[in-house]
């Protein structure tokens, strides 16, 4: 579990619910249905019009993720490259092939094997990156998706406000609906904009930022097979490496 982010948003309602009881207020007040459904059914039903079904199932699915804890295996497969180039250039390239079961990294393994069979570096470059390219757009989707939702949100939280406004205006003489109609039409807006900024939006940018970390190993990745390919010293591959550790390692102890 990661706790960080189950801390943060957390705190992000209960700062809500104060200020709610510091200004005199009842935290009864913020739980409108009527609010929510607009708010909530209104953002779900434009994005299955913008995106389809599987696209929405995959980044709600990739959303989730952001609250667990996953295993790092940055500095696993940085090792492997590592190890890989010290192997090659004691017993060939093609030795490669019995090691490679060993391999974690998918993305590694198959790139030392389109490696053993291409001796084409530039070829082997191409289809890598063309690789990496596709599923960086892939996995962009994914925070696209929360972006829009982060966008649609604001906006049926205006109009649950306008549909409580014309509930005021056309029974302003019974107090009682006066009353219901202006609350309905304030706790939307509050929905739309707080779901935006305390929910979709961080999502969209955490996904996002977990994208460019995945893009960023597997372009170092990719150096590494090509130097590797090459037969280039394990030594200099391992100098190529360095900056990558250093941005992983700086990053890691500044979550912590």
């Amino acid at each position: 579990m990661n706790l960080t982010a189950v801390f943060a948003l957390a705190l992000g309602f209960v700062m809500v619910f104060i200020t709610q009881i510091f200004e005199g207020g009842s935290i009864s007040v913020l739980f409108q249905p009527t609010a929510f459904c607009i708010v909530v059914g209104g953002t779900f039903c434009a994005s299955l019009l913008n995106f389809n079904m599987q696209t929405l199932k995959t980044a709600f699915r990739h959303a989730k993720e952001i609250f667990y804890h996953q295993e790092n295996k940055t500095m696993k497969a940085v090792d492997d490259i590592i190890q890989l180039a010290y192997f090659a250039r004691k017993n060939g390239l093609l030795s490669l092939q019995g090691v490679l079961d060993k391999v974690q990294d998918p993305f590694l393994s198959r790139g030392i094997q389109l490696a053993i069979d291409l001796n084409n570096p530039q070829l082997l470059y191409d289809l890598l990156s063309s690789e990496i390219s596709y599923e960086e757009e892939e996995e962009l989707i994914n925070s696209r998706v929360f972006e829009a939702l982060g966008g649609y949100a604001p906006t049926f939280g205006i109009v649950g406000a306008v549909m409580g406004l014309i509930q005021v205006m056309s029974n302003i003489k019974d107090l009682h609906i006066l009353g219901t109609g202006i609350a309905t039409a304030f706790v939307a807006t509050l929905y739309g904009v707080g779901f935006a900024n305390l929910i979709l939006l961080p999502i969209a940018g955490n996904l996002k930022q977990k994208t460019r970390e995945k893009i960023l190993l597997k372009e170092v990745i990719l150096q590494g097979i090509i130097s590797i390919q090459m037969q280039e010293n394990p030594a200099i591959i391992e100098e190529k490496l360095v900056a990558y550790l250093r941005f992983h390692n700086k990053k890691h102890m500044a979550l912590r």
